[in-house]
Formats: C-alpha cells, sequence, structure tokens
C-alpha cells in the first residue's frame, strides 16, 4: 500500500508514477479521493474545533456550579456538541474506510530505472547464460518426453479438471528431486532458512501481500460455514504470501535484518484472466509446485538485496546446465505490489524460446505498511522493513526444462550431474519397463 502522505502532499506526483504502468485504466479517481480529501479536512478541523469549544464549557460550568450559578444553557450546549460529534466521527470513519479502499487498490509505484512500457514488448534484456543446444534428432516436448516416465494429464483431468497433472515413477521422483536440491541450494549456499508454512490462509494475510482485493478471482478459497459467497480462506497461490507475512505486525530488531526465509509448497492458481494460454503441457498448471525466497530487509539494503536474489535464482540454473536469460520487466508487465523486477527465463526447446521460470521482485515498503511489519531503526524509531520475494525456482516448469534439454533421440533424459546424487546416482532416466505377460 502506498503511504497516503505521498498523495496529500504532491497527489499530480504520484498520478505521473502510475501513469508509467500504462493501464488502459486510471488506477486513481483523482476527483473523488480529492473530493474526500477535502471532506475529511474540514470535518477535522470542524472537529477540533467542536472540542475546544466543549473543553471550555466544561470548564464555565465547573466554575458556574462553584459559583451557585445556573449551568443548564452551557450543559445544553455540551450535549448537542456531543451529538455533532459522534455524527462527524461516524462520517470521518466512513470517509477513512473509502479512503482505506481506494488506496489498497493501487498499485506500487516503479523505480526509476525500470522501463516504460504497456507489456512485456518493453522489458529489457540484461543478460544471457548459456548456448540452447543443437538438436540433430526431431525435438520432442514435455509431454511427449514425459507421458512415457509417468506424466499424466488424463488422470490430472479426471479427477481435478483442466489444468492438473498427475505424476507417477521417474518423473514424480525428478520432481521431488528438483525441489530438494533448490532448496538445498538456497539453505546450504545461500543462507535461506527452511520453512514449512500453512496452504490455506486468512483473508488478511492476502491482503497484506497484495493478492487481495484485486486478484481475487485468481485464487481458489474455501468456507468453513459452506457458503461459497462469503469465502474464509483462501489456498496460497505462492509460499511468498506465507512466509512474508510471518513478521506481520512485528517491530524487529535491526540486528535481525536480513531475514531470510525459503520454502517448497504447492502454488494454487485459478488464472482466470489466462483462459486458453498454454493448455498443452505443465507451463501454466492451476497447481504448481515452487520454492520461494523472502528476504526481510533495511531499507537502504534492498535494492542490492534485490540483484543478490537474482543470482540466488540464476545459480540453480547454472547448476542445472539450463540456458536462461534474465530480463527487466517493463512498468506495465509488473506485479502490483513490485517496485522492481527481474525475471528468469529458461530455454524451451520445443517452443524454440524463453519461458520465465523466475520472477525477482523488490516491493519495498509496499507489502510491509499492509501488514504493519516495521524495525526499531538508528534513532530508535520505528520504521518499515523492505520485503523481497523470487523464485528459486518453479519446479514444475523446471521439470520441462530439463526434459527438454536433455532429451535423446530415444526418449531417454539425460539427468543433470548436479541433480544425480537427488536421484541415487542415476545418469540417465529412461521409462520403466512394462510388466511381462505371464501368458
Amino acid at each position: 500500500m502506498l503511504d497516503i502522505t505521498l498523495l496529500r502532499k504532491d497527489l499530480a506526483s504520484v498520478v505521473a508514477r502510475l501513469d508509467k504502468r500504462q493501464s488502459p485504466q486510471p488506477f486513481l479517481d483523482v476527483a473523488r479521493f480529492a473530493a474526500l480529501e477535502a471532506e475529511r479536512r474540514t470535518i477535522q478541523v470542524r472537529t477540533e474545533e467542536l472540542q475546544a469549544r466543549r473543553n471550555s464549557l466544561s470548564k464555565q460550568i465547573g466554575q458556574i456550579k462553584t459559583q451557585g450559578g445556573d449551568g443548564t444553557a452551557a450543559m445544553a450546549e455540551v450535549g448537542g456538541i456531543g451529538d455533532t460529534l459522534k455524527t462527524s466521527t461516524e462520517r470521518l470513519d466512513s470517509i477513512q474506510t473509502e479512503l482505506s479502499a481506494l488506496l489498497m487498490a493501487l498499485p506500487n509505484l516503479p523505480q526509476d530505472d525500470v522501463p516504460v512500457g504497456p507489456d512485456e514488448t518493453a522489458n529489457v534484456e540484461v543478460r544471457r547464460w548459456g548456448t540452447p543446444r543443437v538438436f540433430d534428432f526431431p525435438i520432442r516436448d514435455h509431454v511427449d518426453l514425459g507421458t512415457p516416465l509417468g506424466l499424466d494429464f488424463e488422470l490430472g483431468a479426471k479427477l481435478s479438471g483442466t489444468r492438473f497433472s498427475f505424476l507417477r515413477g521417474p518423473v514424480a521422483r525428478l520432481h521431488r528431486a528438483l525441489a530438494q536440491f533448490m532448496l538445498d541450494v538456497q539453505t546450504q549456499e545461500h543462507g535461506y532458512t527452511e520453512c514449512y508454512t500453512p496452504y490455506i490462509v486468512n483473508r488478511e494475510i492476502l491482503e497484506g501481500t497484495g493478492q487481495l482485493p484485486k486478484f481475487r478471482d485468481d485464487m481458489f478459497w474455501v468456507s468453513r460455514g459452506g457458503d461459497e459467497t462469503q469465502p474464509e480462506q483462501y489456498l496460497i497461490s505462492t509460499s511468498e504470501i506465507s512466509l512474508t507475512n510471518s513478521v506481520r505486525e512485528r517491530v524487529l530488531a535491526a540486528h535481525e535484518l536480513p531475514i531470510k526465509l525459503t520454502a517448497h509448497s504447492p502454488c494454487f492458481r485459478s488464472e482466470a484472466g489466462s483462459a486458453g494460454r498454454d493448455t498443452r503441457g505443465m507451463i501454466r498448471q492451476h497447481q504448481f509446485d515452487k520454492v520461494e525466497m523472502v528476504q526481510i530487509t533495511h531499507p537502504d539494503e534492498s535494492d542490492a538485496t534485490l540483484e543478490q536474489m537474482v543470482g540466488h535464482a540464476e545459480a540453480v540454473l547454472r547448476k542445472l546446465g539450463l540456458p536462461y536469460r534474465v530480463m527487466l520487466l517493463s512498468s506495465g508487465d509488473m506485479g502490483f505490489g513490485a517496485a522492481k523486477t527481474y525475471d528468469l527465463e529458461v530455454w524451451v526447446p520445443a517452443q524454440a524460446t524463453y519461458r520465465e521460470i523466475s520472477s525477482c521482485s523488490n516491493c519495498e515498503a509496499f507489502q510491509a505498511r499492509r501488514m504493519r511489519a516495521r524495525f526499531r531503526n538508528a534513532q530508535g524509531k520505528n520504521e518499515l522493513v523492505h520485503t523481497l520475494n523470487g523464485s528459486g525456482l518453479a519446479v514444475g516448469r523446471t521439470l520441462v526444462a530439463v526434459l527438454e534439454n536433455g532429451q535423446n533421440a530415444d526418449g531417454s533424459i539425460n539427468v543433470p550431474e548436479s541433480l544425480r546424487p537427488y536421484l541415487g546416482g542415476l545418469e540417465i532416466l529412461t521409462a520403466p519397463k512394462a510388466p511381462q505377460s505371464l501368458g
């Protein structure tokens, strides 16, 4: 959430920075905000005047009574002031609620070095690593490669509907190995603390990291009371939600920063706005796994921390030998809560293109303000922390990349050397042999 003080001091500047996101519709109803602010100021001034008048009358009443006089008129005026103050307070509460709703709908402000553009076409390539492999046989995609290894989309659809998959045998083992490998890299080499978090969270937790209220239609939810029109809890779309909210409503000591957390979890996304996209395979699923990285930092350190976290995600891809590129996202392609974002895109041979496999963002104080997450600064005052998050990596998309980049002509898969210890030393992944007929 943005600091309302920014809007009060220089509304035009905030609107100009929001406009860099190049949304088809303006994020803020400027006229409505200005009207609410004007009314708020008028009521607050009038309230202060009435409170001062009531205090003055109360003293007069005391003096009148001490002198044996009649304080009826003064007492009546005090009563009238009380009624007016009650009405003013109720209206002020209503205004504050509406202002809060306006603020909750505003995205974060892009940093100055974020390229301005409407969508991914304005993203800027920062660097590449690795050279895409040249194949001397027809390339198969991960669906054709994975099906003999136990990747079953038909059963996933039968159990849960489209965009769900069922993994068994070698491909399930590979999926588990990738997640464990990623966790070990982030905890043992990069200093993150491994966590296990709830997969269902309360509404205010999603409000804290910015998924609600704007992206409710992209979430799955459950209602303990059975009334689906009044959802009480939501399935997480990323463990960033629960990891970041672990510092909710806390005042941290400065020496506790940075806090570095990681978790492997399923992620649930209805993705209402992505109908018709990536319907084949595992690129876009309603349920997928991810190893998430979160850092809670001192504001002075967050820019450097973002670069560091991108490196932490890159390390996984490099160890797996997967070609990738790093993209600085444009203002129109960034997430709602991000002030600056890098995407890592891995090479997918069957599509002959790079596809997103990690997104690392600096949210600055945007989430912290919503969560009331603070630290005690050097001056002894409470100050908002900065929050950052990144994928380290999306497990399903990494599996896709390992299958396609490591494929052989016979359909077997070369296992990356760094992953072999997690598969009992296995160097080649092959389909299990069909059971012999007893006839």
